[in-house]
């Protein structure tokens, strides 16, 4: 039988009803779980696999000599032997029957000693799974990485992890043992009883599989629309009571209520379907083992009556096929179980398909850091085929220099910063740093001479003392007070209750926006690399909290290769070059009054922000007079 549940069919459940069967692949997939069935680098968990199997051994061996024992119980009492054989062949009996359990499937001695020790294997291959996948991810590119949701892939490896486990379990510790225990019966029968018998179990058995497995996935198409009437059920109603005015505005509740039956009659006639499917699936069980039953009970009596056979044998071969029909019993919940592990697992193993689209050289070395010369030769990129977001970009940034990048929204000011990081690889032309091609350097050797101050901040949901050591994380807390104290952020942070063990909330929403950013600065003082790179590190700061981070973010500076995105052109005039993106080319390049002089692109940047920025300084000026006039005191006359 098939136990049936109304629960919303997952995400990769409904991937799956596209393809015609859940099996197909099927190769592949036992190929890509193979590496998780055993423990490579454990001899411990090595050992367990196998005393586990050598346990599934002898449960095959106990399902044989129950019904003997049994029979030889019969036997003996027919037969009238002493007590003494009686009693001692029911104590075997009886102690077989502890091992095995209620049943052949049951959980007896053996069983539970089993799933005990096999625990430690389930929660390493879980490890394991988990920790490639997560380090695999972390290997993957930001393009990959902002094109996806993080709860969905989230929900990927949970499933997917949970599948292999039960998919691992069901086969080794159900499926195998039961088809193991068909074969042992018919050769036991075959080589005990006659070649009648044998065939009779083989035949039985064969079309209880067969038609087991081919009603159970006819069935599938009911049990996911049934699940997906439920879906719509329940979504009408959450969308009823959500909208509950906008439903007394237009005296819509009949409607809605009508609206509801009629999903729920919708969801109802497909759990009729399932579940008589389920009680067909049932009943063709119950009539291929009642028959198969009937036949050998049949055959088996008439050889006891012509003195063939004992009354035990009568006896065992009912035992048997019972026993045998208690794990077949369940045989369909697991075939749709082992069907669902199949589906949850596809999602998680296409996340190990994923390529990575930025991979360290074969022979990629470490980067030589000299001077920390940066240079841009020709360089090409696109995020889309076919729309170029830098073309031919040219420029050098000497030792100690400070380049600012400034240009229109898009123009493609973000993509050096990230391309001279390595989230992505140029498509045409070379980066180089002291003169080494960066796509030929190792990604961490290049990452840690570089230090980001991004424009958003996000900060793990941690204390403040462990989010500015995230910049080197062996640390001591002495050099983390220094650098908050580099960064001008100590003094706030002596103010807050738990200092520097203050929790700062999911992505930090906790601090302010120039308090997450004055962590940003501590974290790369701390990492003290010798290139940093602002990326519009204080536009989305209101101007006096910009003015005085910029303050912290010139210490950082001092003395090293800075490359600064800016969107505030007053913060750069003091950079030694600046170079004006426009769509995708350098348009304009050179020290701040040299732009303004030639009366170009940056030059009309220039004017417009001083002009918002003076019309705003008019504005408040406005607002102050008008305050300053409510507070007057109301003029009296002199004359009185």
């Amino acid at each position: 039988s098939e136990t049936t549940s109304s629960a919303p069919p997952t995400l990769s459940q409904r991937g799956a009803e596209e393809s015609q069967s859940t099996w197909q692949g099927f190769t592949k997939k036992v190929r890509l779980l193979v590496p998780y069935m055993w423990p490579r680098g454990s001899v411990f968990l090595q050992m367990l696999v196998l005393f586990c199997l050598g346990l599934l051994g002898v449960e095959r061996a106990i399902n044989v000599f129950v019904p003997i024992y049994y029979k030889n119980i019969v036997n003996d009492l027919t037969d009238r032997k002493s007590w003494r054989t009686v009693a001692t062949t029911v104590c075997v009996y009886v102690l077989l029957k502890f091992l095995q359990g209620g049943g052949a499937g049951a959980s007896g001695f053996v069983s539970n000693l089993r799933s005990f020790l096999w625990i430690r294997v389930q929660q390493f291959t879980n490890r394991v799974v988990q920790v490639r996948l997560f380090a695999h991810l972390h290997s993957l590119s930001l393009r990959w990485h902002l094109g996806r949701k993080t709860g969905d892939v989230l929900r990927s490896i949970d499933r997917g992890t949970s599948s292999i486990n039960s998919l691992l379990s069901y086969i080794v510790f159900s499926i195998f043992p039961t088809i193991a225990d068909i074969v042992i019966s018919i050769i036991y029968f075959i080589t005990y009883f006659n070649a009648w018998f044998g065939l009779i179990v083989f035949v039985c058995m064969t079309l209880y599989l067969t038609l087991t497995i081919i009603i159970t996935e006819w069935r599938t198409k009911y049990r996911r629309d049934m699940n997906l009437q439920d879906n719509n059920a329940k979504s009408k109603a959450v969308d009823s009571l959500l909208n509950f005015e906008t439903v007394k505005y237009y005296n819509a509740e009949s409607y809605e209520v009508g609206r509801f039956e009629g999903a729920i009659l919708k969801y109802q006639a497909s759990e009729w379907k399932t579940q008589a499917s389920l009680a067909f699936l049932n009943q063709t069980q119950n009539l291929i083992i009642g028959s198969g039953l009937l036949a050998g009970s049949l055959l088996c009596a008439y050889f006891v009556t012509e003195g063939k056979f004992q009354v035990g044998d009568f006896v065992l071969f009912g035992t048997y096929i019972i026993q045998l029909y208690t794990p077949l019993n369940w045989f369909g919940t697991y075939y749709r179980m082992i069907q669902n592990s199949f589906i949850d697992m596809e999602s998680m193993f296409q996340l190990f398909e994923e390529e990575e689209e930025v991979k360290d050289a074969v022979n990629a070395g470490n980067l030589l850091y000299q001077l920390g010369k940066i240079e841009f030769e020709n360089v090409y990129f696109s995020y889309v085929d076919g729309k170029e977001i830098l073309k031919d970009v040219s420029f050098t940034v000497l030792p100690g220099q400070t380049v600012a990048l400034v240009g229109q929204s898009g123009s493609g000011k973000s993509t050096i910063i990230r391309l001279l990081f390595r989230f992505y690889d140029v498509q045409g032309g070379c980066i180089r740093i002291d003169g080494q091609d960066i796509s030929k350097l190792k990604q961490v050797s290049l990452r840690a001479h570089i230090g980001v101050v991004p424009q958003d901040t996000v900060l793990f949901n941690d204390t403040i003392r462990d989010n500015i050591r995230y910049g080197r994380i062996s640390a001591s807390d002495r050099e983390v007070e220094e650098a908050a104290v580099a960064a001008d952020i100590h003094d706030k942070i002596t103010t807050f209750p738990e200092g520097y063990d203050t929790q700062v909330g999911e992505r930090g929403l906790k601090l302010s926006g120039g308090e997450k950013q004055r962590v940003a600065i501590a974290r790369t003082i701390l990492k003290a690399p010798q290139i940093i790179l602002l990326d519009e590190a204080t536009s989305a700061l209101d101007t006096q909290t910009e003015r005085n981070i910029q303050a912290s973010l010139a210490k950082v500076c001092t003395n090293r290769t800075t490359v600064v995105v800016a969107h505030r052109l007053s913060t750069i005039i003091g950079a030694d070059q600046i170079l004006v993106v426009s769509d995708g080319r350098i348009a304009e390049r050179g020290r701040h009054e040299e732009l303004l002089l030639k009366g170009g692109l940056y030059a009309d940047m220039w004017l417009k922000q001083q002009q918002v920025q003076d019309s705003d300084s008019s504005s408040d000026t406005e607002t102050k007079d008008r305050k300053s006039e409510k507070l007057q005191p109301p003029a009296t006359s002199a004359g009185h």
